[in-house]
């Protein structure tokens, strides 16, 4: 019997489900079996040397020995080891009889078992049968024991799936999202999107024309009763205790379905098929039912089982009763996250003989309602949704209009794409956080523009362009002044530095300096990172930090590198003749000096009209040019210091540009990227060609 072991204490993997006592069953089920084994695998009956039986002679059942069931070939061929006797007569009204087999040495004939029928064999060495339990079985068991799946050598693989081009490429957009998120976000972010990845990448690679449906609900809702009833035999154990399932049992409808069962990994001995129908065999072709233990079970293996094989199916039938339907676990833990797999959901009451009139109609309907309230979409009127039936396993009502509607939900062979686009669904919803804001993400010019003119700030461009205005005024001043005031000038400011370099910048300055700069990076990365998601804009601030390292002794460097030329301004062409004019000034009062003194002297004749009208015009001449020169040299000065302003704050802004903005360009442009590739995740509209 399978599972006992789960209540007795003793290894539960030593069993095969649904197997019935060979001492108890008609003549017509031992042949049926014989008929359903390869010709070419050996079986043997009984303990070792022991003649075979010939087809159609019953076994004694007062021997008091174990029969031994015909052992069947697994999926690839290879027999299976024999397993221990389902009970022994004599004492089958015995509860908990120890029944082990002899130990017996395999024919030289006999092929050695694989590793999991070794360790099966190496179990059911030593296992407690529950007498109850077998009892049970013994007298309810009218069909045929079930076979595990067979294909021949030559059998050809099934095609394996397809995906259509718009899953595909929602598919190479989540694997381009993630490889650019890498080094962005962490790897538990990253770590749904990944699996669905690869378990969508290995459910392309297995059989197309198979779809497999778990079977799943809580501790007494009757799944396992429906499971041996759209099998047509008691495959899976019924029963009072709980839990009773203790591992998952998948039954195949159609050869080649080893490879997505392994998938699952479900053992070979757990393994079964259906009673042979050709009705329901054609209905049904192509569905591997999987028998899942309680998700509400006491054993936390029980549970984790559950989770794992959910995330591999390709449909799931939630099996309710009429007292645990509005379980809180059921819809908080798994209906409502699942919510958007509604296309590939059932969701079945069962025992609705347990309802009297019309307390099936109310509680059917309020299923319905605490499904919409979990967001379940509902497949009524032709809406793509859940489906939700109402039955009896125990009596049969309901079944056949279950076993339609998964026929039909079989035969579209659309199940498996439906399930990857609702995981892809799924994970595009998990990352929306870091993906999805409603803002732009770009540098605006004007964010741009502030940041240069707060590094010009910073680095004193305007003040150098007055500077430079001022020494070209100077020296403008020096070439057409007059020598007297010429020489005074450069008597009081003889302790200026020289035309053309800048004074070095004292401490307070310098440390003033160094805030501008650290309050313009902090102030773009903040305009440029905000409404961003928090791992990007967290990236955005760390680029912009990273730039700002050695900022301020390169914006130091540029300014007295591209600051004020070194030397004299450039002279334009009216300086010679405003030259020419102040010496002529000049020596009209030198003349009138001399002759002036001259005739103080007595050499010269007394005339004092004219040299006073020399000097006087030499004296006034001299500031009228030099006045004349300063309102001519305005334009040029002003023109030469907004030209050493622009050259310097160009300079600056190109240091940040290469040092912060672009870093932070590029994280801005990555996130369009990953934009652009979440928006193609996102896209609707995916399934199988």
């Amino acid at each position: 019997m399978d599972h006992t072991s789960d209540y007795t204490g003793d290894h539960a993997d030593g069993f095969e489900t649904g197997l019935t006592a060979a001492d108890s069953a008609p003549d017509a089920v031992r042949e049926s079996v014989r008929a359903r084994v390869p010709d070419g695998d050996q079986h043997r009956d009984g303990a070792e040397g022991a003649p075979k039986e010939p087809k159609g002679t019953k076994a004694p059942a007062d021997t008091g020995k174990a029969t031994e069931r015909p052992r069947v070939p697994e999926a690839g061929g290879s027999p299976q080891a024999p397993e221990a006797a389902e009970a022994a007569a004599g004492t089958e009204n015995v509860p908990h009889a120890r029944v082990r087999d002899q130990q017996r040495e395999p024919a030289e004939d006999t092929p050695p078992a694989d590793d999991d029928q070794a360790a099966a064999a190496a179990d059911d060495d030593d296992v407690w049968d529950d007498g109850l339990i077998a009892r049970r079985v013994t007298e309810t068991a009218k069909a045929a024991v079930p076979v595990l799946e067979t294909r021949g050598p030559g059998a050809p693989a099934p095609a394996p799936l397809a995906y259509d081009g718009p899953l595909r490429s929602r598919l190479d957009a989540l694997r381009e999202l993630v490889g650019l998120s890498r080094t962005r976000l962490d790897s538990n972010t990253l770590a749904e999107a990944g699996r669905v990845l690869d378990e969508a990448a290995n459910r392309r690679r297995l059989s197309g024309q198979h779809t497999v449906v778990a079977l799943a609900g809580a501790t007494g809702s009757g799944k396992s009763q429906l499971f041996n009833a759209l099998a047509g035999v008691a495959i899976s154990e019924t029963g009072v205790r709980r839990p009773t399932t203790a591992a998952p049992i998948a039954c195949s409808w159609s050869d080649g379905s080893a490879a997505l069962i392994d998938r699952l990994g479900i053992p070979g001995r757990l393994r079964r098929r259906p009673v042979h129908n050709p009705e329901a065999d054609a209905q049904l072709r192509g569905l591997i039912l999987i028998d899942l233990p309680d998700h509400d079970s006491a054993a936390v293996q029980h549970r984790e089982q559950v989770d794992r094989i959910l995330k591999l199916v390709d449909a799931v039938i939630w099996v309710v009763d009429p007292e645990k339907y509005a379980d809180a676990v059921l819809h908080e833990r798994y209906l409502r996250p699942m919510a958007g797999h509604a296309e590939v959901m059932f969701i079945v009451l069962n025992q609705t003989d347990r309802l009297p009139g019309e307390a099936r109609d109310q509680v059917l309907d309020d299923l319905r309602r605490l499904l919409d309230d979990d967001g379940i979409a509902l497949g009524e009127y032709g809406d793509p949704g859940a489906t939700v039936l109402a039955l009896s396993a125990l009596t049969g009502d309901g079944v056949g209009e279950l076993r339609d509607v998964l026929g039909q939900f079989v035969s579209e062979r659309g199940a498996a794409a439906r399930r990857v686009a609702a995981d892809l669904d799924a994970a595009a919803a998990r990352l929306r956080p870091v993906y999805a804001t409603g803002r732009r993400a770009e540098l605006s010019e004007e964010a741009r523009d502030e940041f240069a003119a707060r590094l010009a700030d910073a680095v004193g461009a305007t003040a150098a362009g007055e500077a430079a205005e001022r020494a070209w005024r100077r020296n403008a001043n020096r070439a057409c002044g007059t020598p007297w005031l010429r020489l005074w000038r450069w008597y009081q400011k003889r302790g200026e530095p020289p035309t053309g370099r800048l004074r070095k910048a004292q401490p307070e300055e310098e440390a003033t300096a160094r805030q501008r700069v650290e309050q313009a990076v902090r102030t773009v990365s903040e305009r440029a990172s905000a409404g961003l998601p928090a791992p990007w804009a967290q990236a955005v601030r760390e680029a912009a930090v990273r730039g700002s390292q050695g900022l301020s002794e390169a914006l130091d460097e540029l300014a007295a590198r591209a600051g004020l030329p070194p030397g004299r301004p450039p002279r334009p062409g009216w300086w010679p003749v405003a030259v020419l004019a102040q010496a002529a000034m000049t020596l009209l009062q030198v003349l009138g000096g001399l002759w002036l003194v001259g005739q103080i002297a007595g050499v010269m004749a007394p005339n004092l009209g004219v040299p006073v009208l020399l000097m006087i015009a030499g004296i006034v001449g001299g500031p009228l040019v030099e006045w004349g020169c300063r309102i001519a040299a305005r334009g040029p000065a002003r023109r030469y210091g907004l030209e050493a302003e622009r050259r310097l704050r160009e300079a600056a802004a190109g240091c940040g540009r290469a040092r912060v903005l672009d870093p932070v360009a590029a994280e801005l442009l990555r996130y369009q990227e990953v934009r652009e590739q979440y928006g193609r995740v996102t896209r609707v509209g995916a399934g199988v060609r």
